[in-house]
């Protein structure tokens, strides 16, 4: 080799280890650090659960049939719900929902049945539910429904509501942003095989440092007639996907609106395929010394030893079933474990990182519990029992 061409070689060696050595120096300022201290987590025993309904739609929706308030009203106490929230769609009487649904004389609460205030925010760029303990001027946010999302969010800030994603892919997808949303419909309506794109953008969300709430809703839009006469082409669905198909439980400090709304937020929330159907809770033990210090929802700093999970069914299981339970982690599946018994429990032990973030989540299934008011849903839910919401760790609350 001449030596032109060897001082050529040395001089392009350096000039790769130079850039080599560049590239290496640099830190990203987003890598992930050891945060400071998390807000304590609330306690695990000043609550109480509470089963609702967060998607349904009455006949101040056009498109509905045989489906008055006071039917829904009725129907859910009979059900045994604690709260709904009766969820019209607001482009149907251009954003007027304050003079609409909730001017409805049959809309009002009392001590069996809380009534959120809400409706499906209905847009050219996907649909979303709205959830308030209390009114709000929900013309508002209609009216800068096909504004930027910086616009939209600043009026979502502004009202203080609970705004929530629904059936976030398909058709009448969400198209917003989700850093201006609480919530994202992880289930709607009995179907449960076609919530699976919406379960792949949760955990996208979820593993992206946003911690967000999942929650189901049935979407059902009609209700059973009272006579044969005033049967529509659309009366069958009243038998297969109506009010509580899926159910939403709450973890809530009390039995108000305000708690509800609250437990939806922070996520202390599970779904179940019906009312009647065991309720999933997810638990950890974080310094395994037998009792149990937070809950779905809740997000604390690994300490870098490891977590004793608990998830555990409760309310109507099958007698000598067993369930199956998956867990999900970081948006991977961890462990499938079965769990039998009069009350089906299974734990499971893990380390979640110290640094950069750990969440896990669980699904149930097993045998179909009946809904006897609803007798065509149990088929269409199919094994699926329940979901928890994820226990976090690391989550920055200021993300």
């Amino acid at each position: 080799m001449s030596r032109v061409c060897a001082g050529l070689m040395v001089m392009l060696t350096a000039c790769i280890n130079s850039n080599a050595q560049e590239q290496s120096t640099h830190k990203s300022p987003w890598a992930p650090t050891e945060l400071g201290e998390l807000p304590p987590v609330a306690g695990l025993s000043n609550g109480v659960w509470l089963k609702g309904e967060l998607h349904l739609h009455s006949s101040h929706s056009k498109e509905s049939s045989n489906n008055p308030i006071s039917k829904i009203v009725a129907f859910s106490k009979s059900v045994g719900m604690d709260y709904i929230c009766i969820t019209d769609h607001d482009n149907h009487v251009d954003g007027d929902i304050a003079h609409n649904t909730w001017a409805d004389p049959d809309f009002k609460s009392d001590n069996s049945l809380i009534m959120l205030y809400g409706a499906e925010w209905t847009t050219t760029r996907g649909h979303g539910n709205v959830f308030s303990a209390k009114p709000y001027d929900h013309q508002r946010l209609y009216d800068v429904r096909d504004q930027r999302d910086v616009v939209v969010g600043a009026v979502k800030k502004e009202l203080g509501v609970h705004l929530s994603a629904n059936h976030p892919s398909g058709k009448d997808h969400f198209g917003y942003s989700y850093d201006m949303v609480n919530s994202i419909e992880v289930w709607n309506s009995a179907v449960w095989p076609k919530n699976a794109n919406a379960i792949m953008i949760w955990d996208d969300m979820l593993s992206s440092g946003r911690k967000l709430t999942g929650r189901g809703g049935s979407d059902a839009h009609h209700g059973v007639p009272d006579s044969p006469d005033k049967a529509t082409k659309n009366s069958y669905q009243a038998k297969a996907n109506y009010v509580g198909t899926p159910t939403t439980w709450v973890f809530a400090t009390a039995r108000t609106s305000q708690a509800i709304i609250d437990a939806l937020t922070n996520g202390r929330v599970c779904v179940s395929s019906n009312p009647y159907a065991p309720r999933v809770e997810f638990y950890a033990d974080i310094n395994q010394d037998g009792k149990m210090d937070m809950m779905m929802g809740d997000n604390v700093k690994a300490t870098g030893k490891p977590v004793k999970f608990q998830v555990k069914l409760t309310g109507n299981t099958v007698a000598d079933a067993t369930y199956t339970v998956n867990v999900v982690k970081d948006g991977n599946p961890f462990g499938t474990f079965k769990a039998t018994g009069k009350a089906p429990t299974v734990e499971f032990t893990d380390t979640p990182k110290t640094i950069g973030r750990t969440y896990y989540r669980v699904t149930v299934e097993g045998p179909p519990t009946a809904y006897p008011q609803v007798p065509e849903s149990a088929a269409l839910s199919g094994n699926m029992v329940g979901l928890s919401n994820p226990i976090y760790f690391n989550f920055d609350p200021n993300f």
